[in-house]
Order: structure tokens, then C-alpha cells, then sequence
């Protein structure tokens, strides 16, 4: 199921994210996600740029939680909830 929504949240641990955007974004775009922002108990290092939102329109995701994720991260997310194009 990659790149799409698996209707179920990937965290193991504590997360800010909420709940109904947890269960709508794909298990890759979870796994960008800092662990300190969404625990997916994932060990892979993140790249990017944060402290930077790059929305380019309106986000659903919560503007503390765009600066923190990788620019990687916010390009996976479907431009529906975060457009970044």
C-alpha cells in the first residue's frame, strides 16, 4: 500500500499529530516524521530542511509540526491535505 492511506495510525509511541490526519497519511509519510513529533519507533535518520514549511496553499497539517518534519516529508503528503507544488 504504499503512497496511499491505510485508514490506521503507525505511531508506537507519542505523537502530536492528530489523529484523523495519522490515519489518512501513508505509512512512508509517518516514517519521515521525527520520532519526537510522531514515535514510529523507525531508527532511519531524516533529511531536509526543517524549521521551514514549504506549503505552498492552505495545510491541514498544523504549522509547528510543518517546520519540524523533513521538506521530503511534506512532498509526500497528498496535496490535498498539505500542497506543496
Amino acid at each position: 500500500m504504499t503512497g496511499q492511506s491505510t485508514n490506521q495510525s503507525h505511531a508506537t509511541g507519542s505523537s502530536i499529530v492528530p489523529q484523523k490526519l495519522q490515519e489518512i497519511l501513508p505509512q512512508k509519510v509517518e516514517e519521515k516524521v521525527p520520532n519526537k513529533i510522531h514515535d514510529t519507533g523507525d531508527l532511519a535518520e531524516t533529511t531536509g530542511n526543517p524549521g521551514t514549511s514549504h506549503a505552498t496553499g492552505h495545510s491541514y497539517v498544523p504549522e509547528t509540526l510543518q517546520e519540524t518534519v523533513p521538506k521530503q516529508a511534506e512532498n509526500i503528503l497528498p496535496e490535498k491535505v498539505h500542497p506543496t507544488n
